[in-house]
Parts: structure tokens; sequence; C-alpha cells
């Protein structure tokens, strides 16, 4: 078996929520860069990997087979670039880039260097929504007709460099939400109708969101979000987070007290390398809020420990095993594609019709009116 040497550009939260992945047996972490010597530090004691000054000299350095772009948003795409400028394979951080130019850019340079490119992690990689999108295309149910997604968080008070707070709820979360939607749709999306919330003046970013997208073969969704810590969607998945973690439903209110204090220090603190950076314990599949399919037959609702089928005359629960490693999806897919030469399904075209959606609920909102895809 290849065991795909990786390259980490970026240990921040992005690396820190995708670090245990990397513990399968498939993978390896050999290198990282980051500005951080604390981050850098810790990444040589975990994983006895050599440690890089900037990004270039990370897709220079000759042990590396893939370079794990997760730097901010801005800079994806000259970092991919310079991955493939080197012939190393790509596996970017969602959103791919904030603009389609920089997507197609990353796609060619891809393309051209003969390398595999994947996007994630995003929550349509989560087992649960992969098989409710195996359930669909079995047709036992009928055509899916409707979806319905919902997700209420604290994401507006997590703690936020300044620039973070320009790319806000729709290109950092309807990423996800859009992913799962197209997944389960199976068809092109078209027509999009969006609103967005910015509500706080002190996190002057959207903070919520509601799209209504109409695709190519007849299936309409909802997708609502919200981060403003006010209900915890998380109620309705059994009390268990995005990460597939226990959550304590006492501790309501955590974010916006967090906050008080200094918030960039606190980022720090928190971050990869810094002293309270604790790794998540998943005891559940991930997830991002409730979804329910609704087919001609049946409704499908993913949940962290399964599927949820509601039928005509029953209801069940195709019960899936917790992962062993979280976001091994993610790993499979990208092994695939490196090793087996797959096309992954999560691939730049994929990442980069999602952003079109992302960029298209944006201007909806902004004009109010519809967008044509």
């Amino acid at each position: 078996m290849k065991k795909l040497r990786i390259g980490v550009a970026g240990l921040g939260r992005a690396f820190a929520v995708m670090a245990p992945a990397f513990r399968d047996p498939r993978v390896e972490l050999v290198a990282a860069a980051d500005p951080r010597r604390e981050a850098l530090e810790k990444f040589r004691q975990d994983y006895g990997g050599r440690v890089h000054g900037s990004v270039e000299e990370l897709c220079a350095d000759p042990q590396v087979d893939v370079v794990y772009v997760a730097t901010p948003h801005q800079v994806h795409a000259s970092h991919a670039q310079a991955a493939c400028s080197r012939k190393k394979h790509v596996l970017v951080e969602k959103p791919m880039a904030l603009s389609l130019q920089d997507c197609r850019a990353m796609i060619d340079a891809a393309r051209a260097a003969g390398v595999a490119l994947v996007v994630g992690h995003s929550h349509s990689f989560d087992t649960p929504i992969l098989h409710a999108s195996k359930l669909i295309q079995s047709g036992a149910f009928g055509a899916v007709r409707m979806i319905t997604a919902l997700d209420f968080t604290d994401f507006v008070y997590r703690p936020r460099r300044a620039e973070e707070l320009v790319t806000g709820a729709v290109y950092n979360q309807a990423a996800h939400q859009v992913d799962i939607v197209r997944l389960l749709a199976g068809g092109k999306a078209r027509r999009v109708r969006a609103f967005t919330g910015n509500w706080d003046p002190a996190r002057p970013t959207e903070g919520a969101y509601s799209c209504l997208l109409d695709f190519d073969n007849g299936v309409f969704a909802t997708l609502v979000y919200s981060g403003y810590a006010h209900f915890d969607s998380d109620e309705l998945m059994g009390w268990i987070g995005e990460m597939g973690q226990s959550k304590d439903p006492s501790a309501y209110g955590a974010a916006r007290r967090a906050l008080r204090g200094d918030e960039l220090a606190l980022k720090k603190a928190r971050n990869y390398g810094g002293p309270e950076f604790r790794e998540t314990r998943p005891v559940a599949h991930q997830h991002f809020g409730p979804v329910v399919a609704s087919c001609e037959r049946a409704d499908l609702r993913p949940l962290p420990t399964g599927v949820m089928v509601y039928g005509d005359g029953e209801q069940r629960l195709d019960a899936l095993p917790p992962p062993g490693v979280p976001r091994v999806e993610v790993i499979d897919e990208l092994h695939a594609a490196v090793v087996e030469g797959r096309p992954p399904l999560h691939s730049g075209e994929w990442a980069m019709a999602t952003l079109q959606v992302c960029l298209a609920m944006l201007e909806s909102s902004r004009q109010e009116r519809e967008i044509l895809l």
C-alpha cells in the first residue's frame, strides 16, 4: 500500500480539526509551514516532521507528495498553484477560493501539472450524508423532490481575526450546506433566491442566511443558517456537535462570554500549539445540522448515528458504526485520486460549482432578486 506523504500549509483551526484523519495508515504527516513558532514546535513534537518558513519552501520539499492547503481563504489559490508548480497533489480546505477566477486558475494549474486536486473537508463527505445519497440513488423510495437543511450555531462569536469577519457565514458555512444539498439533489442548481442577516454591529459580517435553490431536475431545497449563538440546533441532533463530540447543554452562552477578554489572545491560545488547544473527541459521525431529503415514498434524515428512513408504512434507522478515524472519508477520496487515479467527487469543478451558488446567494441578497446560474 502506497503511503501518501503530506505537507501541511497552515497549522490553524482547519488543520486542528482535520489532524485526527491523518492518523489513517494510508497517509503520513511529514512537513509543515506556519508563521507561528509554537505551532511548528508542536508539529515537530507530535509528528517528528520537518518545518518550513514558508509555503513555497514546503512545496519544494522533495519528501512531500501532497500539500494540504489549510491557510486563510484568500491565499488558497496562490498556495494551491505553488504546490501544482512543484508537481504536488493538492488537498485544499473549503471554500476552495473567494472567486470563480481563482477556482479556474487552480483547476488549470492542477490539470497542467497532472496532479490531483481534492477540495475538503465539507460535510458532504460525512458518511451519513453519503449513505443517504446512496439510498436516493437506489431508487427504492422514488425520486428525491425536496431537501430541507438548517443549522443554528455560535459561529459569529467564535474567536476571529479581523479579516475573518469579512468572509462571513456564506463563504464559511454555506459551503457545507450547499455541498450537502447538491450531493443529495443530484442535479445542477439553476436558480437562487437568498436573504442574509447582519445583525450585530460589533461583529460586522453576515451571520445568517435563508436560501431557496431550484435544480434542473425539479428538486428544490431550503437552506437556513444562523450563527448568532441563541438557539443551538444540536439540540435536534441528540446533543452531538458538528465534530461528532458530545455537548453539554448547560454550557449555553459560553461563546459570547469568552469574547469578553482579548479575542486574538484567545484565538492563539485555542489554536494548534496554544496552551488551551484541545483535540475534539468524537463519539459519533460529524454533521451540519438537521437535513431532511423528501423523496416520493420516504423522508430520509441523516443523523450522527446513521440515517432515519420515514417510509409509507414504517420508520427505521439505518445504523452506521462510529468512525474509527474522524473524516476518514477525505482520506478515502484523496488516496483513491492520487494512488488509483480515480476522479474525486469533491474535485475542483465540484467545489467551483458550490462557490458559484454561494456567490449567487450574496448577490441575490444584495440585489433583492432571484439569480439565474
